[in-house]
This record gives C-alpha cells, sequence and structure tokens, in this order.
C-alpha cells in the first residue's frame, strides 16, 4: 500500500470561514463544524481540519492539480479578488509563475497561510534528477 497523507490540521482564526473559502476556491464538499475541526474534504484520501486556534505560525499548502483544475481554481481566485502572485512571500503581482513545463501560484488566506497551485511538481523534478537526454 503507497504511503498517503489521510489528513492535517489547519489552525485558524475562524475555522468555518477558512473551510469555507478552501471548499469554494476547490470546489470541494466542507462543514462548518464537525466536532473541533471544520472539514474540507478535498478527495476522497485527504482532508483539511481547520480548527480554531489563537497563536500560530503560518503554513504551506500545495494543491498539485491538472491544467483544468489549475484554471477553474484560478477563475475563482481572481472572481473573489484574492490576490495572488508568482512566488511565496513575493509581492502581490498578478502573476503565473511558469517552471518545468508547468504552472503555478500562490495566495494568502485571512489566516496567513500561503496556498499554492501547481500543474508540474517541481519538487518531483528536482527529486528525479537530470532527464535523460539534458545537459545536466
Amino acid at each position: 500500500m503507497p504511503i498517503l497523507l489521510d489528513h492535517t490540521i489547519v489552525p485558524s482564526h475562524e475555522k468555518s470561514a477558512g473551510a469555507r473559502l478552501l471548499g469554494e476556491l476547490l470546489e470541494r464538499p466542507w462543514l462548518p463544524e464537525e466536532g473541533e475541526f471544520a472539514p474540507v474534504y478535498v478527495d476522497d484520501s485527504l482532508t483539511f481540519d481547520f480548527q480554531d486556534r489563537d497563536d500560530f505560525a503560518w503554513n504551506h499548502y500545495c494543491f498539485h492539480v491538472s491544467d483544468d483544475d489549475f484554471e477553474a481554481i484560478f477563475s475563482r481566485i481572481k472572481e473573489k479578488g484574492i490576490g495572488y502572485r508568482s512566488s511565496p512571500r513575493g509581492p502581490t503581482d498578478s502573476t503565473v509563475r511558469t517552471r518545468g513545463g508547468g504552472k503555478n501560484i500562490y495566495w494568502t488566506c485571512p489566516d496567513s497561510h500561503i496556498w499554492e497551485i501547481l500543474t508540474v511538481s517541481y519538487a518531483r523534478m528536482a527529486a528525479a534528477g537530470p532527464s535523460e537526454g539534458s545537459s545536466g
């Protein structure tokens, strides 16, 4: 069996609002409250559990998506007027980054977490090393 991430906790100042925003952007089901969490059901194997907390550090969450999903999510980000950028902590430059034949964007939610969508996993490209026929 492959090792899969089942769920992760996303600290939030307002769990229901955080879950609603992510659920709407990704077009995934979410609940305003399930016990102490407000879950977003990303897919059959992954849940993001938003939990109210007073103090926490920001986190970075990245979703590897298809080109079609990228365009759909990107469209919803723009429709909601959410500023986006081409680097994790850079200025809101309203630019899509291209890398390795793919594209990605970053945005920051009201809880200061940095979210990213990408179509080609640059982390996987680095782990694979130079491709056959490349000059290194």
